[in-house]
This record gives C-alpha cells, sequence and structure tokens, in this order.
C-alpha cells in the first residue's frame, strides 16, 4: 500500500510536533503519547517512504533536507483543513466564507482598504481577514496556505511553484509632509531644504526607501541627519501628521492623504517609480470569497484614485443609519 494512504491526521500533528520540538520526549508529551510509541512510528514511516526525516543528534532531532520537503507538504495540508474548519463556521452563520490577505508596505494605506471595500460591498457576508507584515513572511504564510492572497511591492524575483504574481500598477515616489508644514511656505523647495527637517522613512531594504535611497543617489545628496526608520505605514504617517518630520511615499497613498486634508506632496521631483504586484495560489481561486477578492484586488489596481468608491461607500452605510 502507497504510504500516503496510512497517513492521518493525527500522524501530520506528530510530524510538525517534531519539527517543531526537535524532542521526541517533547513531543510526545504534548501529543499525550509515549516516547517508545512516537519513535517507532517515525522509523516505520522512514523505513516505508525509504528516507531519512529526522537526524538524531545528543541535542535532539534535526530534519533532513527530506524531512523539510515533508514538513512542508504537512503545513500546507494543516493550513487548508484550518481554512476549510473556517469557511465552515463562516457559513453556518449565514457567511460567504474567509479570505485572508496579507499586505505590505504603502498598500496599506490605500489599495487594501479600497480593495476590501469592494469585496464587502460584492459580498456583504463574507468574512475579510487582515495581516500586515513584511513581504519575505507573508510570502511564506502564503505559499503554506496561511494566507490566499498579498498584495505589496513588485519585489519578489523567485516566487514559490504553486504562486502566480501580477502587477497592479507602477507610479512616482512623492516627498511628503503635513499640510501646514513650514516647508510650504517656501516659494521654491530644494533638497538642501527638505534635508533640513527631520524624516520619517521607511526601513532600510524596503522597496519605498530603496527608491528614495536612489533618489539621493542620483541628486547627489546623503541621507538626512534626524531620521526614524519604520516599516509600518501606520506609524510612519502619525509621525508625518504630529510633527514637522517629512516622509516618502507613493502616488495613490499621496492622493489619498491629500483628499483627507492631512498630508500634501512636497513640490520636488524624487524621479523614482514603485510598483505593486498582487500574489495568490491558483489552488485557492475555486473559492468564492478568495476569487472575488482577487477581483476587487484587481479592480483597485486599475483604478486611479478609488475615490468613488469612499464616497459610495460612505453614502450606503448614512443610508443604512437612517
Amino acid at each position: 500500500m502507497d504510504w500516503t494512504h496510512k497517513l492521518r491526521l493525527r500522524n501530520l500533528q506528530m510530524l510538525l510536533s517534531l519539527a517543531e520540538t526537535g524532542n521526541m520526549s517533547h513531543s510526545a508529551e504534548a501529543l499525550h503519547t509515549t516516547q517508545p510509541g512516537l519513535s517507532k512510528w517515525l522509523k516505520e514511516l522512514e523505513d516505508e517512504i525509504g528516507l531519512p526525516l529526522f537526524e538524531r543528534h545528543a541535542r535532539g532531532l534535526r530534519p533532513t533536507a527530506y524531512g523539510n520537503a515533508l514538513i512542508e507538504h504537512a503545513r500546507r495540508i494543516e493550513a487548508h483543513l484550518d481554512a476549510a474548519r473556517e469557511d465552515m463556521l463562516s457559513m453556518r452563520v449565514g457567511g460567504a466564507g474567509i479570505v485572508t490577505i496579507g499586505f505590505a508596505g504603502v498598500s496599506a494605506v490605500d489599495t487594501v482598504p479600497i480593495a476590501v471595500l469592494r469585496i464587502v460591498r460584492k459580498i456583504p457576508n463574507v468574512h475579510v481577514k487582515l495581516f500586515e507584515n513584511n513581504l519575505g513572511n507573508l510570502m511564506s504564510a502564503l505559499n503554506s496556505g496561511e494566507m490566499d492572497i498579498v498584495v505589496g511591492p513588485s519585489d519578489f524575483s523567485a516566487l514559490p511553484p504553486r504562486v502566480r504574481a501580477e502587477t497592479l500598477y507602477a507610479e512616482s515616489i512623492h516627498a511628503v509632509a503635513r499640510k501646514d508644514h513650514p516647508i510650504f511656505e517656501l516659494d521654491t523647495i530644494t533638497w538642501q531644504h527638505v534635508l533640513a527637517y527631520p524624516w520619517a522613512l521607511w526601513a532600510k531594504g524596503t522597496p519605498v526607501r530603496r527608491a528614495f535611497d536612489r533618489a539621493l543617489e542620483t541628486a547627489g545628496q546623503k541621507l538626512p541627519v534626524h531620521y526614524v526608520e519604520s516599516n509600518s505605514a501606520a506609524l510612519n504617517t502619525a509621525l508625518l501628521l504630529h510633527s514637522d518630520m517629512i516622509g516618502v511615499t507613493s502616488q495613490r497613498p499621496a492622493i489619498r492623504w491629500g483628499s483627507l486634508n492631512l498630508l500634501s506632496v512636497i513640490p520636488l521631483s524624487l524621479g523614482v517609480l514603485g510598483a505593486v504586484s498582487v500574489y495568490w495560489r491558483e489552488d485557492s481561486l475555486n473559492r468564492i470569497a478568495v476569487k472575488a477578492a482577487l477581483d476587487s484586488i484587481r479592480e483597485t489596481g486599475r483604478d486611479a484614485s478609488g475615490g468613488d468608491l469612499f464616497h459610495s461607500t460612505a453614502a450606503f452605510a448614512d443610508e443604512g443609519r437612517n
């Protein structure tokens, strides 16, 4: 019999526990089984597969390359089952299922919020789960099945085999400050003027930060003397709103903050572009909520501003209150 036919969910839990603890006795205790029983099961599995899954050391177990490959499969299976459970729970109470979206960088300010508004208008009873993180962690979660969709910088050169990508848009990068910043009192604004202020910058290595560093290099300038680094859009925005700091963002968030009368674009050309992409797995598109979410994100990417959606959503909410 094919060894995969003998595997049960319990066995996947055993494999994942051994990978996590690296210790036979600790895993046996966590799984409420005996160490000899767990050891016997692992030995039998390795014999049937014909490959060593763990190296035995004095300090415990360490997965081999074969073990890591099987562990990744087990994690994907577990993630799919978790998604199935949550989908069923949602549908049992009248929902349309769950979609989990990860986002990174400037997409947190504009693209993702507008896309979510589109999703809930298409399927009002959908459950949307949102997570912000760096792109590397989000792509790992997408590949393992913990995420359905990721929106973030077009910055991932080597995609996992099951992951697809599509560029949503590319746009200019701008320097921004609060609308009543003293910099706007100047008739002409130069690099020397803006670099005299403290800055709220994206963390080194992030796409917007790399674009800003290229702009500095092209202009023959150096980093400002005083600056704060963060990979959080919310934190960077708060710093700009409550101080004389200057920041960097792409065009869509800049337009959004301008329409809300909060931040304004500083008239200084940086001469650099940034791009945002959407990433997904083909095997998740058979779920209605995921398909609707991907369509909504694509529509948002084609929309130059998304302002009409904000206004219509607000009007819809007002009608519901009246």
